[in-house]
């Protein structure tokens, strides 16, 4: 059996979920040992990491990356699903353009940490069913509401004016709901609306630029030259804060070791290197022993601390 260690930024195509995304590289790896950071909408194209062998150890960390969308949202219908999936279920004729500035002050209002009532299709659960199991049996059921931030939101291309279609990129905390967003700001506009198509462009560290599509995989499978293509674990965690270990200490974090918290270590999660480039382990300072910092994942080896 063949083995592989590291992070595929993949091109996710419209019309696939996540998991279908993971069972097709299996049955072309013939490799079992791959997860992905974050699901995407089948209606949604772009960005999505998939993490191989040993980098499933920090898949957990890529999930709580900001993202990056470009999408558009259609002002008049609204529908079931929130996006172009769904049934109408409200129409309103959009009759008079809005000016650039107008939608530019609508998009400001949503800067900062929004509350969010999740999509009532969507997989949240609620007294252990997902909510769309509950939307398809016409029960009616009040979904969590959670808090997200939106960094920025930004009008697309030069228009001076738009009718129908808002084209917009977005850069967001985990766990938005960008169609959620989209009926929230024709709301704004006095109209229904949808998020009539999206695409993830960035997620963390990685951008759509840097994604391979399951064609280039399959031609570099075929010339060998896969492996070669993916993405070392340290990329996955370049935006978390770094701590270089001496030597000796090297040797301690590669067997998980609880060690004395080093100058200039903060707080949360930190990515641990050796001089040599090689990422070890995730540490963190210690909940019950102030001073002192303990594994989260160990990588050096094939503990799972």
């Amino acid at each position: 059996m063949p083995e592989y260690n590291g992070l595929l930024p993949l091109y996710k195509p419209r019309g696939m979920t996540s998991h279908d995304c993971v069972f097709r590289l299996r049955k072309l790896l013939k490799f079992r040992k791959i997860g992905h950071t974050g699901t995407l909408d089948p209606a949604v194209d772009g960005v999505l990491v998939l993490c191989l062998g040993k980098a499933t150890k920090i898949a957990q960390y890529l999930l709580d990356y900001r993202k990056a969308y470009k999408g558009v949202v259609r002002l008049g219908t609204s529908t079931t699903t929130e996006d172009a999936s769904g049934d109408v279920i409200e129409s309103k004729a959009v009759t008079q353009s809005s000016s650039k500035a107008d939608v530019e002050n609508i998009f400001r209002s949503f800067i900062g940490e929004i509350e969010q009532s999740a999509p009532m299709y969507s997989a949240v659960k609620v007294n252990g069913k997902k909510l769309y199991e509950y939307a398809r049996a016409g029960i009616a059921v009040t979904p969590p509401v959670r808090k997200v931030t939106i960094y920025s939101l930004k009008l697309e291309g030069n228009a001076a004016s738009f009718l129908t279609d808002i084209p917009f990129k977005v850069f967001c905390s985990k766990g938005t709901y960008v169609r959620t967003l989209a009926v929230a700001i024709g709301q704004k506009m006095s109209y229904p609306a949808h998020l009539h198509s999206l695409t993830r462009i960035q997620a963390g560290p990685f951008s759509i630029e840097d994604c391979l599509t399951f064609e280039q995989v399959e031609q570099l499978l075929a010339e060998n030259r896969f492996v070669d293509c993916l993405q070392p674990l340290s990329s996955g965690l370049s935006l978390m804060n770094h701590w270089v270990a001496d030597d000796t200490a090297a040797v301690k974090i590669a067997h998980g070791a609880v060690l004395p918290i080093p100058e200039q270590f903060g707080d949360g999660p930190h990515a641990v290197f050796n001089k040599q480039g090689e990422c070890l382990a995730i540490y963190r300072p210690h909940p019950d022993n102030p001073g002192m910092i303990k594994p989260d994942k160990v990588l050096a080896n094939d503990s799972t601390e």
